[in-house]
């Protein structure tokens, strides 16, 4: 289920038309070579979230924004779509059910003179189709 949620985010986010037309690059892990700014997704993890008749899992995603600017606000209005279409999500997918989504944490952190990063993490929890 969890490379199946990955792929999922990952069309998701690459499909929306704002991110699609604000980022040179949507892609699994850190791109190797695109100009910022750029979203990836580069972590996940996942635990059993099964119940008495059927399989779950419980997965945490991070995704991670680089971006340009020396404003604290210059990625405010990117995370703030990233949010949406994560929570956009449909529910019934043909491998599984989200049963929930939640926002767990973010952390924005200056790199390089004008570098911002910006990692967002979620956590899904999902039951097996």
């Amino acid at each position: 289920m969890e490379i199946a949620l990955r792929a999922l985010v990952l069309r998701a986010l690459a499909d929306d038309p704002v991110l699609s037309a604000e980022l040179n690059s949507i892609t699994e892990e850190a791109p190797a070579r695109a100009s910022l700014p750029w979203l990836a997704l580069v972590a996940s993890a996942s635990v059993d979230w099964s119940h008495k008749t059927g399989e779950g899992r419980e997965i945490r995603l991070a995704i991670e924004l680089q971006c340009r600017g020396d404003d604290p606000a210059t990625a405010s209005g990117l995370v703030r779509r990233i949010e949406e279409v994560i929570a956009g999500l449909a529910k019934n997918q043909p491998d599984f059910t989200i049963a929930s989504v939640l926002f767990l944490r973010a952390r924005t952190q200056q790199r390089l003179p004008a570098t911002r990063a910006v990692l967002i993490e979620h956590r899904f929890r999902l039951l097996a189709a």
